[in-house]
């Protein structure tokens, strides 16, 4: 058996006291107060050290304090930090580049920076707005931000309710291909879509549905929008998911692990998507800086050349085998791809299960009660993989 963590500690209990006295009502009680990290681990201001399974929710691409993301930001921070976007660098250049040939966007490809995803999601709704049509079609669980624009087309009633009234002319429909063909009309704008509703608690689309999606927006003339916030930058097994699929959409909505840790975010277009912006109808004042591109820039070339698109695709066939092998009662699937994974649970033990994990060393996830998700650093190998399966293994036999 792993040695239990002490649940109370002297800094930590007294940082989290601080942090409650000024923090906004709208944050959770921190599960912890970290201080340093390198690779898939985390220490605590308490020196207690845990192994990092969700990567700042798939953000943390190289794992914590990586080489590559360290010296691109230090020397960034010496040259350059901000300039306003009168004016372009060359690592604002270098990031959109990559984007273009990453995700296949071809010659007539363009990307507008973002600080995040949600607010690389309000310029996909502005985009979809200058179509000129009124309709722009969601599914219902998807989650694409907390902004006002993201929460409209997030399908989840209990964080739009509050904030009502929405932006019209969002329909949320179930994720099927009969309703998207009934919903379906010349007054669509857009079709907005994750190809793993990852806060749903990493659920794909069904299978043929995103082809489908891509053929109905053809046919009346809509753009299909993938929201790869989550799914995007290797994730997956592939650079973006929509590849797994052969798909081409008219826009990819990208942030997370893109930037490694640093927030940036962006909406990359293509075809006749890349002509609906004209100058000043869109911008933003720290979107494209320096820094956040040129780290942005580093961590994808990290990505690139140490194969970690395919790392991830191994190492998640490895987690989901390893998983099921432990033949626990409570595991009912493994859901997702590559190393972004739903374990569905066969009783409402997902807190539990996270709570024991955070006993024994180990930050997982639930999205939902029935759900623990998975998305640790893309760089993870054989000795993480064995300390994860030892820890959640335990975990899961204490939650049951």
């Amino acid at each position: 058996m792993s040695p239990l963590l002490p649940d109370s500690t002297p800094e930590s209990d007294a940082l989290r006291e601080r942090f409650a006295r000024v923090a906004m009502r709208s944050a959770p009680t921190p599960q912890a107060v970290f201080a340093r990290g390198e690779g898939a681990y985390v220490w605590d201001v308490d020196g207690r050290r845990f192994l990092d399974f969700l990567a700042g929710i798939a953000v943390n691409a190289l794992g914590h304090a990586h080489p590559a993301l360290v010296a691109a930001v230090a020397d960034q921070a010496a040259r350059l930090i901000h300039v306003s976007n009168y004016v372009t660098t060359p690592q604002g250049v270098d990031f959109a580049e990559r984007l273009v040939r990453l995700t296949g966007a071809g010659p007539t490809g363009r990307v507008y920076p973002a600080n995040s995803g949600a607010e690389a999601i309000e310029a996909a709704v502005k985009l979809a707005r200058r179509t000129g049509r009124p309709r722009i079609l969601a599914f219902e669980n998807g989650f694409h931000g907390r902004t006002m624009g993201a929460l409209a087309v997030t399908g989840k009633p209990a964080l739009r309710e509050p904030f009502e009234p929405m932006l019209p002319g969002v329909d949320h429909l179930p994720t099927d291909r009969a309703a998207l063909e009934e919903a379906m009309g010349d007054d669509v704008a857009a079709v907005l879509l994750e190809p793993i509703k990852g806060e749903a608690g990493v659920v794909p689309l069904p299978d043929g549905f995103l082809t489908a999606a891509r053929e109905l927006t053809r046919q009346h003339g809509a753009l299909l929008i993938a929201d790869e916030i989550q799914t995007g930058a290797g994730r997956t097994g592939d650079w973006f998911a929509v590849q797994h699929e052969g798909v081409t959409p008219d826009a990819w909505v990208l942030a997370k692990g893109i930037g490694g840790g640093v927030p940036v975010g962006a909406l990359v277009t293509t075809g006749a998507a890349s002509d609906l912006f004209t100058l000043g109808q869109h911008g933003s004042t720290f979107g494209g800086n320096p820094l956040a591109t040129g780290a942005a820039s580093a961590v994808l070339a990290e990505i690139e050349r140490a194969d970690l698109v395919g790392n991830a695709r191994r190492r998640g066939v490895e987690l989901r085998e390893a998983i099921l092998g432990l033949d626990s009662p409570l595991v009912t699937e493994v859901r997702g791809r590559g190393l972004l994974l739903g374990v569905g649970l066969s009783a409402e033990a997902a807190p539990r299960v996270v709570d024991e994990a955070m006993r024994r060393g180990l930050i997982v996830n639930a999205p939902n009660a029935t759900t623990i998700r998975l998305a640790p650093p893309l760089t993870i190998g054989d000795a993480e993989i064995a300390e994860f399966i030892t820890l959640f293994a335990e975990s899961l036999k204490a939650a049951a």
